[in-house]
């Protein structure tokens, strides 16, 4: 029996004794983890990264959006800017004022646009020194004028409801005409738009009784206007903003006339601002008129802005300033760019939005502006009239923005701002739908100057309305 102890010695021999420990186990697997560990955090890194250029403008943009709109929540709860505080606290219908006034008061800086690569200012008025040595020129009458004469008509207090109505009962939604505008027919409507040397017309104030009442201190005042710059504020509706850019020769020359009426008298007393003794506000002669003739205040608003050469039968030239506007160009710097400059005969404002009378129609009745029946009216008939749907006067649009009207007072002009005057009182009180179809109907008019938007805010700063005007109690 053979043994195998030599193997066994061989093996024995060559065997390498290593050692190992209770510890070592748990080292290892620390080492593993702190790997791992590693690893996962080289891997965290490279994703990060790669986030960070993928999305690095959210982590700019995010905060920075957030931030405003805690500004904009901080600023409509400060209470030191625009406050709204009412006349009357028992009486919440009353109107409120700004206690702050606009943050565009005042301004003189030029409004201006680029034409053919170069900034060129949109009103381009006289230098200081020649607007101080500007004068109104003396004209000799033409004998080409259309229109050389216009009479208004009068007619008896008997032609309405009898003769025994009062001015409230004519301040009610379903007549248009009163004692005030006298009671065209629609053939005298035709008839006034027709080209004849001496013209007879509708022009408001036909009747004593008809209302829009002046005391004769007032009327005395401004018969002796010249050139006029004119506002109006009925219902409380706007504050009075003083004329600002105005030359030493202007301030001479030129008579700045608000008209307000009682509400607006009240509220503004109410908040200190008084008229003084001599029916002034600043450069403003403050004209309160009592007894309007329409509920409609915004109707009743268009008797000084249209009819201004028959509240002042002197005045060779006028200026029309919306409330919600400050004036701030010199007045006669302004009839010289406008007028004289072009050899026009009156100057409004383009629309800014559209052209089209029957889309601005359509935007009327979006904002409620007036009411969809009555603008339907209007509208039929001037389709029935022919009106094109896009109107344009001498290349220009015919629709206007007419918050600021410059003109001479002439026959001719007179004659448009009577037939404009009929077509708001007869229709609706939004002034921009009948203007186009006024010039439309009276070819004889052709000297205007329908000037850009951007001129019209070199002219004046905008404010917007303050607040809802009042309406009339009948």
């Amino acid at each position: 029996m053979f043994h195998s102890s030599s193997n066994n010695n061989n093996s024995n021999n060559n065997s390498v004794s290593i050692s190992v420990s209770d510890d070592e186990p748990d080292e290892l697997g620390r080492m593993r983890i702190r790997a791992r560990r590693k690893r996962k955090k080289l891997g965290n890194r490279r994703l990060l990264r790669k986030l960070l250029l993928r999305y690095w403008m959210l982590l700019i943009i995010v905060p920075t959006v957030g931030l405003l709109i805690f500004e904009a929540t901080r600023i409509a709860r400060s209470p030191s800017l625009n406050i709204e505080i009412p006349i009357n606290k028992a009486d919440r219908s009353s109107p409120t004022f700004r206690k702050e006034p606009p943050a565009n008061l005042n301004r003189l800086d030029p409004t201006t646009h680029v034409v053919a690569g170069v900034r060129e200012r949109c009103l381009k008025l006289l230098p200081p020194e020649k607007l101080e040595q500007l004068d109104i020129p003396v004209e000799e009458e033409s004998s080409s004028v259309p229109v050389g004469e216009v009479l208004y008509m009068s007619e008896s207090d008997r032609s309405f409801v009898g003769g025994s109505v009062t001015l409230s009962q004519l301040r009610t939604e379903d007549t248009r005409f009163n004692l005030f505008t006298g009671n065209q027919t629609f053939k005298q409507r035709d008839q006034s738009f027709e080209k004849k040397e001496t013209m007879a017309i509708h022009c408001g104030f036909y009747s004593v009784n008809g209302g829009f009442k002046i005391s004769d201190e007032d009327k005395s005042y401004m018969q002796g206007c010249k050139v006029v710059v004119s506002t109006c504020a009925f219902g409380g509706g706007d504050d009075l903003y003083q004329p600002i850019g105005v030359s030493e020769a202007s301030l001479k020359k030129v008579c700045y006339v608000a008209f307000w009426d009682e509400i607006t008298l009240k509220a503004q007393e109410l908040v200190e601002r008084r008229i003084g003794e001599n029916g002034f506000i600043g450069k403003w002669r403050v004209v309160v008129v009592r007894d309007l003739p329409f509920a409609d205040q915004r109707l009743n608003g268009k008797i000084p802005k249209m009819l201004s050469h028959r509240l002042f039968p002197q005045a060779k030239y006028s200026i029309w300033v919306d409330s919600k506007s400050q004036f701030r160009r010199d007045p006669l710097g302004v009839l010289e760019a406008l007028l004289w400059r072009t050899n026009s005969l009156l100057a409004i404002s383009e629309h800014g939005a559209r052209s089209s009378v029957y889309d601005e129609a359509k935007a009327v009745v979006k904002k409620n502006k007036a009411k969809p029946e009555e603008v339907e009216v209007q509208l039929n008939q001037y389709r029935k009239d022919g009106l094109p749907e896009d109107k344009r006067f001498n290349g220009k649009k015919a629709l206007c923005e007419a918050s600021v009207i410059v003109r001479k007072h002439t026959p001719v002009t007179n004659l448009l701002m009577c037939v404009w005057f009929n077509e708001v009182a007869r229709f609706t009180s939004r002034d921009q739908l009948s203007f186009p179809y006024v010039l439309w109907r009276l070819k004889a008019f052709k000297n205007i100057n329908m000037f850009p938007v951007c001129t019209r805010k070199d002219l004046v700063n905008s404010m917007g309305h303050v607040r809802k005007a009042k309406p009339l109690q009948s």
